[in-house]
């Protein structure tokens, strides 16, 4: 499993220690310094919507004004855009095969991950 998250991030500090505790193996890999590749950034939004995937409480989103250009944008536009700077992107995201989450929901997990 990838798991995509920022060491900073309370939401991915819990995701950490839900994995941790059920003993599931993870390469956790910075968001903000390597973002999500544009394949798993397009089975994200296949699983979970595109507004589901910006991060929309963060400076990034904010400074940017992408609330205003979201309801235009196309899937391509908002994967690279999203590729191309992880404050962006909703975090955690956990990958493995054809499963992913995106943020964390612990009923999700233990779904998907248990």
């Amino acid at each position: 499993m990838k798991l995509y998250s920022y060491n900073k991030c309370g939401t991915c500090r819990k995701a950490k220690k839900f994995l941790d505790a059920k003993n599931v193996s993870y390469d956790e890999i910075n968001i903000t310094e390597t973002p999500p590749t544009k394949s798993v950034l397009k089975k994200a939004i296949k699983a979970k919507g595109m507004k589901k995937l910006f991060n929309t409480s963060g400076e990034q989103y904010k400074k940017l004004k992408i609330k205003d250009q979201i309801g235009t944008m196309t899937e391509a536009q908002a994967i690279d855009l999203l590729a191309g700077n992880g404050r962006l992107v909703k975090r955690p995201i956990a990958v493995a095969g054809d499963r992913i989450t995106v943020g964390f929901d612990e009923s999700e997990y233990k779904e998907v991950w248990s």
